[in-house]
This record gives structure tokens, C-alpha cells and sequence, in this order.
């Protein structure tokens, strides 16, 4: 049984998540982590359901409080699917269930990473970013999947899909569709900046109109 810790967010593994402890049972979740070095689960918890997350490891305890609170830094490591949950995993006040972790096929995606890369430039582009992130290939869905205006929703599809390809792709089609909104956004932006200040149009040539 994996100890669970249920978050309305998504992680991905080899992603680093920064929590602030402050509930007992999470506080009691750290302590065991810290003392037998077990490895815990963050399930997203999404409409009013849990079934799929993410398997952290306990990297950093950042921060101590009196009280009993703490600023944790956590390391997604693989995706699991719950088959099982327990609102008490056995003897603690934290959460448990049993769960199956899946298998991620691997193949060579560099096409798609460029393509996708591409993508992102635009939109941040579109977005006049002034720092954006640093991208180059190779590298994996899960790095940039926060960074591109995902919903949640959207973040957790992604979390499912067990071939890298499949992510690639999903979120080369997310930008296809938010890039040109984003792009008339910004048209209408100028328009309205533009209301009320007079216009230098270009001039017509009629010589060849006909009615």
C-alpha cells in the first residue's frame, strides 16, 4: 500500500513540487517519509474523484515551524492508477491505497519535440514573454506541460497518456487551437487602443472597378 496525499494539482514525474505542510496527518506523513525513507503518492483529486498520480520522493525539508509546520521539496518520479483507496493507510492519520504504477513506452519522439518547440516559441512570442523558459531539444512532455497554459483538466489527460508520443502530439494540437486565439486577442487589444485616434489608410485604386 502507498501512502497517499491527495492535491487538486497535477505532477509529473521529474518534476520538483514545493509544498507547505501544515495539516497533522501530512505532518505525520513527513516524519515517517524523513525516518524510513519511503516513497508517497500524490493522486489528483479532480471532480470529486481519485484515480490517477504521481509518486513523489521526499527530497528536502526546506523548513521547519514551532508549531509543527514545514516547506517540503518533493521529486515526481512515476504515474500510478489507484485500484484501491483507504482513508487511513494502516495505523496513521494519513491516507493510503493500493495502486499500479504504469508502464511508459519509449520511443524516438525528437521530430515532435522540435515541432512542438516551435510551438511554444510562438506563443510566448504571441504573449511577449520578456524571460521566457530556456527549451531545447531533447526533452520530455512532462517539462513543458505546465508551462503553456494547460487547464487542469487538460494537465491531468496528459498525466494518462502512457506514450510520449501521444503527449507530444496532444499538446502540439493545444497550441494549434490557443496560439490563434491568443494572436486575435491581441488584434482586438489594438483596435481598441486604436478607437477614436485617427487613421492613415491606404489609398485605393479604382481605375479597373466596374459596377
Amino acid at each position: 500500500m502507498l501512502p497517499l496525499f491527495p492535491l487538486q494539482t497535477v505532477v509529473y514525474p521529474g518534476e520538483r513540487l514545493s509544498l507547505h505542510i501544515f495539516e497533522k496527518r501530512y505532518q505525520q506523513l513527513i516524519a515517517d517519509c524523513q525516518k524510513e525513507g519511503f516513497l508517497f503518492g500524490i493522486p489528483t483529486f479532480l471532480d470529486g474523484k481519485l484515480e490517477y498520480g504521481t509518486e513523489v520522493k521526499l527530497q528536502e525539508v526546506a523548513q521547519k515551524y514551532p508549531k509543527g509546520e514545514s516547506d517540503v521539496v518533493c521529486l515526481g518520479t512515476r504515474v500510478f492508477k489507484i485500484s484501491n483507496f483507504n482513508q487511513q493507510y494502516p495505523g496513521k492519520l494519513y491516507s493510503g491505497g493500493d495502486v499500479q504504477f504504469l508502464k511508459n513506452k519509449e520511443e524516438n519522439t525528437e521530430e515532435l519535440q522540435e515541432k512542438l518547440l516551435r510551438s511554444i516559441t510562438k506563443l510566448y512570442i504571441e504573449l511577449a514573454i520578456d524571460n521566457p523558459p530556456v527549451l531545447a531539444v531533447p526533452f520530455v512532455s512532462y517539462q513543458v506541460a505546465h508551462k503553456i497554459g494547460l487547464s487542469l483538466h487538460q494537465e491531468y489527460h496528459l498525466l494518462k497518456l502512457r506514450n510520449e508520443s501521444e503527449r507530444l502530439q496532444y499538446l502540439i494540437e493545444h497550441l494549434k487551437v490557443t496560439i490563434p486565439i491568443i494572436r486575435e486577442m491581441n488584434r482586438t487589444k489594438k483596435v481598441i487602443k486604436m478607437n477614436g485616434h485617427f487613421k492613415n489608410f491606404d489609398p485605393l485604386d479604382f481605375k479597373n472597378f466596374q459596377l
